[in-house]
């Protein structure tokens, strides 16, 4: 028996006597009812799109009620001002801090004591 599901909700489900042509029309069914209820998720709960920019002005003006941290790309790090390494290095770029941690990014332990 196949199962078609997330986290142990089952959508779908496929007995072993079908004929492969229900099989194969059950599946399309199954799939295109999951794909409905995917795309009906609430925005709330999607992912804040990260906007990377080249200068601090253009930072602040698209986020003006929160900090700007430079991102360290390859690390997978950002630094506040306050910090050595903002705004150093070849591989990082500007945004806001709550986009940056809402991406993943860390904050860097260095410089904070």
């Amino acid at each position: 028996m196949l199962k078609i599901g997330i986290k142990g909700v089952t959508v779908c489900q496929f007995g072993v006597n079908e004929s492969r042509r229900d099989m194969r029309v059950y599946f399309y069914s199954c799939s295109a009812t999951f794909l409905a209820l995917i795309s009906c998720a609430p925005q709330s709960a999607m992912a804040q799109v990260l906007t990377p920019f080249r200068y601090e002005s253009q930072a602040q003006r698209h986020c003006p009620e929160d900090t700007i941290v430079w991102l360290d790309f390859g690390r997978a790090r950002y630094y506040p001002k306050s910090q050595r390494r903002y705004a150093s290095g070849y591989t990082g770029s500007f945004a806001c801090r709550n986009e940056a941690r809402d991406s993943g990014y860390r904050r860097s332990l260095l410089g904070l004591r």
